[in-house]
């Protein structure tokens, strides 16, 4: 999905997931389902070959006519019906042997929830491949981690994307562990309990793609679209939740006088009336569109809970003729991968932001105990003592007298270990651990901001991230194929 307004107003809502799935609407879902049908049947000996030829005929014709430009679209079967009685009498209705509308209406949903989840997992990778080639170019680009809206400790921004390609790893796992549940089909149930004819459930299946049948046939036309539209839905709203994050980062940003990330300037408009302003929009329209999201998620589960089995019931209620979650949850996707292909860093300014605080203390304290064999709350204890008389006083890290520091040690000594004792590191040293990039080379373990370790965990997500595009293109294409076996079967039937 191509993003072209980067402001806050105006419409611009996307009607569908993608291309594709705005042409694989009910219509197009009623004619293959049509196509199945009637090749199963066939295939069956459920109904004579000459039979079968002149209701496949019968079919063409009335493809023909729906996919008409101008037709109004087919959004019922008994119009589809109609048509192929006018071509062959009400023999045509033999096609809809052991089928009901409540099955017809469990596939063509199924269907089209499937081209959904496929399209959000198309567009994680995108934004997935975004996120990780900006990590990758500051694997030692240094910035601030903050906890309770503080700095709390240096990392580097490649580790702190990495974080969040994590996170969407996880995602990508809960979408394509729902896939299999998704991928499943009803047709054949009929009503609720399949009918009287031998119809092949599973053949129908093959022919529209599908993994296989849901077994039990109330849960197949019925039941499971209740359960199984809402986990996916789940997997967007908490991609929505992860990019609100991601995005309040960068818009806090904006409340300093000088940023360290920034979007490009060309990318955000100005103010009708304060010419200093270059306002974030494309920012703040994701933010809102991520509660977007958010909602229609939760409107799924309200709308879910209190609806019957059996039409009217929640077949249709994350599609975007209803809570569209999942075309806000592309759009979504989108717009923020748009947002940090326009995202600029300023290294200089995020080491400024770093050095003006006291954010490497910890090490200090780590120190103390490492090298020096101090007890923990001792060091730690010393550099809270720092901090404290270096803030009251208007000191940072590059210039707080090393002589307070010696003075500071004295005292925390005096208290907890019962007597005065000198500092034991060198100014040097003293420096040294509050360095940022200090710092950060020399946090250890699995997982840490060290360049190395950032690396080599990008360069995995890098690994995952390949395979997961081949998983969903590999999806797509077994659909294709599954299309282009139906269609030729169909064809042979004429």
């Amino acid at each position: 999905m191509e993003i072209t307004n980067t402001c806050p107003w105006g419409r611009d809502i996307p009607h569908s997931t993608s291309a594709r799935a705005e042409a694989e609407n009910w219509g197009f879902w009623e004619l293959i389902i049509n196509r199945a049908s009637l090749v199963m049947l066939a295939e069956q000996k459920i109904l004579p070959p000459e039979t079968v030829s002149r209701i496949a005929r019968a079919q063409k014709k009335a493809e023909e006519k729906f996919t008409r430009p101008g037709e109004p679209p087919l959004s019922d079967i008994m119009p589809l019906e109609k048509a192929l009685i006018e071509q062959c009498g009400q023999e045509a209705t033999l096609i809809h042997t052991g089928r009901s509308r409540q099955d017809i209406f469990a596939t063509l949903n199924q269907g089209r929830l499937r081209r959904s989840v496929l399209d959000l997992a198309q567009s994680m990778n995108e934004f997935r491949r975004t996120l990780l080639s900006i990590a990758l170019q500051h694997v030692e680009t240094l910035i601030p981690a903050y906890t309770n809206g503080v700095q709390a400790m240096p990392v580097t921004l490649g580790f702190y994307l990495w974080a969040f390609l994590e996170a969407f790893e996880r995602e990508f796992d809960a979408l394509r562990e729902g896939y299999a549940r998704v991928n499943r089909c009803a047709l054949g149930s009929a009503v609720l309990a399949n009918s009287a004819w031998p119809l092949s459930r599973g053949r129908l299946a093959e022919l529209l793609g599908f993994d296989g049948p849901i077994t039990n046939s109330l849960d197949s036309s019925q039941v499971s679209l209740f359960d199984v539209p809402l986990e996916e839905a789940g997997v967007a709203g908490r991609a929505a939740v992860l990019i609100s994050t991601l995005l309040a980062d960068i818009a806090q940003q904006y409340a300093q006088t000088r940023p360290w990330l920034l979007l490009d300037q060309h990318s955000t408009y100005s103010s009708s009336a304060m010419p200093q302003k270059r306002n974030p929009g494309i920012i703040n329209k994701a933010r809102a569109k991520a509660g977007d999201v958010i909602g229609a998620v939760n409107t799924c589960f309200i709308r879910a809970h209190n609806l019957p089995l059996g039409m009217y019931d929640n077949k249709e209620s994350v599609s975007e003729d209803n809570t569209a979650v999942f075309v806000k949850a592309v759009h979504l996707l989108a717009l923020a991968k748009k947002t940090f292909e326009l995202l600029r860093v300023h290294k200089d300014r995020a080491l400024e932001e770093l050095e003006n605080d006291w954010t490497c203390t910890m090490a200090l304290a780590e120190g103390l105990q490492m090298e020096f064999a101090l007890p923990f709350r001792v060091g730690h204890n010393f550099a809270s003592a720092v901090v404290t008389v270096a803030r009251s006083e208007g000191w940072i890290p590059k210039n707080f007298p090393y002589e307070k520091a010696q003075q500071c040690f004295r005292e925390v000594t005096a208290k907890l270990l019962g007597k005065e004792e000198e500092l034991p590191m060198s100014e040097e040293e003293f420096r040294r651990y509050l360095s940022p990039g200090y710092v950060v080379r020399t946090r250890v373990g699995t997982g840490s901001p060290a360049p190395a370790s950032t690396k080599a965990g990008l360069e995995a997500a890098g690994r995952r991230l390949s395979e997961d595009e081949r998983w969903v293109a590999s999806r797509c294409e077994a659909i294709d194929e599954a299309k282009a076996k139906l269609d030729a079967a169909f064809e042979a039937l004429l």
